[in-house]
């Protein structure tokens, strides 16, 4: 067939299936429209994965082992700790570029938390982000940047938590962008803790009225 490629390696293939992900649900995806984004037939994809749910295995397996690049990437990139926890918030916040964008990203969160073996590497990824995230606390210590005596492993899991909560409080609003929603939640979590000010750098300036936030 013209257009297609001959040759396409597995990192191209699930950068194929994100973007496919990106625009139709779980139920909606199939080979072929990975294929399509891919530049391959359908059955080069059956030949090299097996089907459609061993590609997003594979996949998810890929993603349950991608925390360290991830926040080593972000490290490299930012001066600070804490200024690289706020990047890595903002990057959450790419699930969420639409409301319906993130519609679509909790349809494939279900089919990973009611899937065994898709909950083991959401699992695996979400153990190794908290140990990054704890681990940048305790250098935003070390560098004077938060006081001395913050609980690490707390503040560490309610950074977790409030980055997902922010992300469902804004689809519930839908009030301005996500990535504004988790800054402000994020500088608020921190706020306590901080020795000295800052600008926050993942926040718009959006005001967000309190009698429209939900406790």
């Amino acid at each position: 067939m013209p257009g297609r490629r001959q040759k396409v390696t597995d990192e191209e293939v699930f950068a194929a299936a994100q973007r496919a992900m990106s625009r139709r649900g779980p139920h909606e995806l199939t080979l072929a429209d990975i294929a399509g984004e891919a530049g391959v037939t359908p059955g080069r994809l059956v030949q090299r994965f097996g089907s459609k749910r061993a590609l997003l295995v594979a996949l998810s397996e890929r993603f349950a082992g991608s925390a360290g690049s991830v926040f080593g990437g972000l490290r490299a990139a930012h001066s600070g700790p804490l200024a690289t926890l706020r990047a890595y918030a903002a990057c959450m916040a790419d699930v969420a570029p639409t409301p319906d964008a993130l519609l679509r990203n909790l349809a494939y969160l279900q089919d990973d938390l009611t899937d065994d073996v898709l909950r083991g590497h959401l699992v695996e990824n979400a153990r190794a982000s908290r140990r990054e995230i704890e681990a940048l606390l305790a250098a935003a210590i070390a560098a004077g940047e938060l006081r001395r005596h913050v609980d690490v492993r707390s503040l560490g899991r309610t950074v977790e938590t409030v980055i997902s909560g922010s992300l469902m409080s804004w689809a519930t609003y839908r009030e301005g962008k996500a990535v504004d929603w988790i800054g402000m939640d994020l500088e608020a979590v921190l706020a306590p803790w901080l020795r000295r000010p800052h600008a926050p750098a993942i926040a718009s300036g959006r005001k967000r009225g309190t009698s429209k936030r939900r406790l």
